[in-house]
């Protein structure tokens, strides 16, 4: 068994290439004899020969038929000779080739009978091809492309009408409108529109590609002039056609799934059996940042199914590379630990909701809103519009400003000679009336609180007062608080001190100063 098998002991045993080429130079193969770009009959040959046979074969059949179809013969002559009992095809006394064993073993029959069958068939063939040549022959197919290419371009016209009208309906789809829906759900809707947009956009494109080159490829084959130049595209495009059609069908199934995660997390957002009062907003908060690490991990699954699938379309065994990835993934993981850790860390952090894009938190030193959140690092914009990125791996301590509500902080400085409790009950009272304001009643989730005197301060004494609100909205709410605090003050007469201080002057050294040297 090969190191490579024993390590992942699931996979079928491979064979190692074999670094001796003899065997392989003496294998025998088989190849395709062809005339006006159609197969006509296999030959076989040793590896190392059968290019030269075939080229050679091909040769004496193209200046054989190209007598042949400027001759006035109807028929060709087709015979098979012998030269030391070995069968010899001839026509029209041109040598063609040698039947050799070989090519009777391919058909599991003895050489005269090889021989005569491929004599009858090349008969046929060269009549096949003397009549495609004639005038009638020829205007009957020309009147077939014609056929063909007004087909195509009605059909081409018609794709083309409906792409417009697809396009025209998502722009109506797109377009802002009154709903009744969540903001978030309406985000999901539009993207998951976009994808279907982008998916349809794609296969309109390659339906046009496929209709337009298989159309064109039909053509080429109606005439045998051009039937050549047929085999020959098909071959020279080959492989780039294979690798295009995975490329393609590989991001038409990325936007797809893109469309599907969409579609997925809005249906858990509407859903009113998953959601309740309490989570429903912190569940849309988090709904992007979800979607978005499910997005990227199934591009990465598609990208590498997309390679895989590239490379067994070019005839290559994935099955080593896949043994040998195994190898290859502990060499990069050991390469690649901090990635490891971060990815790691990135997902404890989307699972146990640590927090989320549109979340205001504080890591260390900085802190901001979370703008992007992946598996490998968390990025930040701050008050000063800086863009932090930090990786996910030097998250320790994290600080949630905005995980399912938020509280606005406030200390209020009041003088000293102020009359105290009518400063709290004032307090309280535009407390209470922004809570009952409708404009602020959504914002405010609970009963402001009037804490009462939190510390005499170098300004005057301290109140503090916590108002609950939404997720984000302490900032707002707590602006606003300010603003109507101060016109209540003014009307009430009691003053906001700004920052004082008592000095304390000692009378023996004042006394002392005011004497002069000689104690005048």
């Amino acid at each position: 068994m090969p190191p490579a098998s024993a390590q992942i002991p699931f996979l079928p045993v491979v064979q190692t290439p074999t670094t001796q080429t003899t065997e392989s130079d003496t294998r025998v193969v088989s190849r395709w004899v062809a005339l006006d770009g159609r197969s006509l009959f296999q030959v076989a040959a040793p590896r190392a020969n059968i290019s030269e046979r075939l080229e050679q074969i091909n040769q004496n059949l193209e200046t054989i038929s190209d007598t042949y179809f400027q001759s006035s013969a109807e028929d060709p002559k087709v015979e098979v000779t012998f030269e030391n009992q070995i069968p010899v095809i001839r026509v029209n006394g041109r040598y063609l080739m040698t039947i050799t064993q070989q090519d009777a073993n391919l058909r599991q029959v003895e050489p005269k009978e090889a021989a005569t069958r491929i004599s009858q068939l090349l008969g046929e063939k060269l009549r096949e091809g003397k009549q495609e040549r004639q005038p009638k022959s020829l205007i009957r197919q020309s009147g077939i492309a014609a056929g063909v290419g007004l087909a195509m371009l009605l059909v081409s016209f018609g794709l083309n009408q409906w792409q417009k009208r697809s396009s025209q309906r998502l722009t109506q789809q797109l377009a802002p409108t009154p709903s009744i829906d969540k903001p978030i759900t309406t985000q999901l809707k539009q993207q998951q529109n976009r994808h279907m947009h982008e998916v349809r956009r794609r296969l309109f494109q390659l339906a046009q590609a496929g209709l337009w080159g298989g159309g064109t490829y039909f053509i080429l084959g109606l005439f045998p002039v051009t039937r050549v130049l047929q085999l020959e595209i098909l071959t020279a495009l080959q492989i780039p056609l294979r690798l295009g059609v995975v490329a393609l069908g590989t991001y038409v199934a990325i936007r797809f799934s893109y469309a599907l995660i969409d579609r997925f997390t809005s249906a858990i957002v509407n859903s009113s059996v998953l959601l309740t009062p309490e989570t429903s907003e912190r569940l849309q908060l988090r709904v992007s940042t979800i979607s978005g690490v499910t997005k990227s991990v199934v591009t990465i699954i598609w990208v590498i199914a997309g390679i895989l699938t590239a490379l067994t379309s070019l005839g290559i065994n994935v099955l080593p590379l896949l043994a040998g990835a195994g190898l290859v993934g502990v060499a990069v993981s050991l390469a690649s630990q901090n990635l490891i850790k971060d990815a790691i860390n990135g997902f404890l952090i989307i699972a146990e909701d640590q927090y989320a894009v549109g979340d205001v938190i504080d890591v260390g030193n900085v802190g901001g809103l979370v703008e992007n959140l992946n598996l490998r690092m968390t990025q930040l914009r701050d008050a000063e519009g800086r863009l932090i990125s930090i990786p996910n791996s030097e998250i320790k301590i994290v600080a949630n400003r905005s995980s399912r509500w938020s509280r606005a902080d406030l200390t209020i400085p009041v003088a000293y000679d102020a009359n105290l409790d009518e400063a709290l009950e004032l307090i309280g009272k535009v407390a209470l009336e922004m809570d009952e304001d409708p404009k602020w009643q959504y914002q405010i989730v609970e009963t402001p609180q009037v804490l009462g005197v939190d510390n005499f301060g170098d300004r005057g004494l301290i109140i503090r007062v916590w108002i609950k609100t939404q997720p984000l909205k302490q900032w707002d709410v707590a602006r606003e608080y300010r603003r109507r605090l101060k016109i209540a003050f003014d009307r009430a007469g009691i003053s906001i001190p700004v920052p004082q201080q008592a000095i304390w002057i000692n009378e023996g050294h004042l006394v002392k100063s005011s004497l002069d040297g000689r104690g005048n």
